[in-house]
């Protein structure tokens, strides 16, 4: 399948079914340092393949994928985080953890790619 699109991406629709997760999972938060930072973070993943793929160079687009790669592994930490501060249980972070490990791998397979 020619991808043509970023929306034609796997990634991108695994990142965007995260982010409505973590914006559900976090939305009645009165934390809201920690609630804006983990939706910034997941949001950061979708939009960075998005925009990576919109320059139309593998180079640039190789860069903007880190970029999610890396606040996937944010997303991931803050998970963690959320747990040990009881602002979320084990079953809802697991998904969640699970989800974000494989748009990483799945990251990390499109760079190489490229």
């Amino acid at each position: 399948m020619k991808i043509e699109r970023f929306e034609d991406i796997l990634a991108w629709h695994k990142a965007k079914v995260l982010t409505v997760e973590i914006y559900k999972q976090f939305e009645n938060s009165k934390d809201f340092g920690f609630r804006d930072q983990i939706q910034r973070a997941t949001v950061s993943v979708m939009n960075n393949i998005a925009e990576g793929f919109e320059r139309k160079s593998n180079k640039e687009f190789a860069y903007f994928l880190y970029v999610a790669k890396g606040s996937c592994g944010e997303v991931r930490s803050m998970l963690i985080l959320a747990q040990e501060l009881n602002k979320i249980n084990k079953e809802q972070a697991q998904p969640l953890q699970h989800l974000a490990e494989e748009i990483s791998k799945m990251l990390s397979g499109l760079i190489k790619t490229l």
